[in-house]
């Protein structure tokens, strides 16, 4: 595949503009790279926006270290491959993800033990990621009448895949053993992480209504740009 400069250029912007969100996040929730991601994913493709995330966030955490670092290394690139793969309607390697670690989750001793309704968000992006694909196939290069709906799904869930990630690099790989958290501490971090990404499920889903769709609209009018790079 021939990469054009613009191109190259273009995926230069999103590993920056990754790496600044994160900088620039408060410390209430995850990085702010979560509003950029599905955008990523929409426009840079699963294989290329996943590079550029894993790019952006290498470059943030280097910048900005955290005793979490690893988590959003790995997280946010699997969110933006996730977006990438739902705009290019191929929601099986959604499926095998959520499989695979929803699937090591419940074998977990310690999964079954957490309170269901605290993955009630990821539930749900499971159930909508078929039918989100689906649609995402009666998009066309020149009607974006569908993308004030599509890039808040899509965008939605993105944000719980790469929650999900984190889920399943702290309990089933038990990185809260390598963290030297008990399982009395997990069970609290995780309720009241879970409040934590339900208000930024809400605030996703308003941020992509209201700037991500017109934004994507707007970047498929470059002719580079006009479907996922990858």
């Amino acid at each position: 595949m021939k990469v054009s400069s613009k191109t190259v250029a273009v995926i230069s912007v999103f590993a920056s503009l990754h790496a600044v969100l994160y900088l620039w996040s408060v410390d209430l929730w995850r990085s702010w790279s979560i509003y950029l991601e599905p955008i990523e994913g929409v426009i840079l493709g699963p294989y290329i926006g996943f590079a550029s995330a894993l790019l952006g966030s290498l470059a943030a955490r280097v910048a900005k270290p955290t005793d979490l670092w690893m988590f959003g290394i790995i997280a946010e690139p699997v969110g933006v491959m996730t977006c990438g793969f739902l705009i290019k309607k191929q929601w099986q390697p959604v499926l095998a993800i959520y499989g695979l670690m929803l699937g090591a989750y419940f074998i977990h001793p310690l999964g079954r033990q957490l309170p269901l309704w605290a993955i009630m968000d990821i539930l749900v992006a499971l159930v909508l990621a078929v039918p989100v694909a689906l649609l995402c196939g009666k998009l066309s290069q020149e009607d974006n009448r569908l993308l004030p709906l599509m890039v808040p799904l899509i965008g939605f869930i993105g944000t719980v895949t790469d929650a999900l990630t984190r889920i399943f690099l702290l309990v089933p790989l038990d990185f809260y053993t390598i963290l030297g958290w008990t399982e009395e501490i997990v069970y609290s971090a995780f309720i009241l992480g879970a409040a934590d990404s339900f208000i930024e499920d809400i605030l996703v889903l308003i941020v992509l209504s209201l700037l991500g769709a017109p934004l994507v609209a707007s970047l498929r009018k470059i002719p580079e740009l006009n479907q996922p790079l990858s």
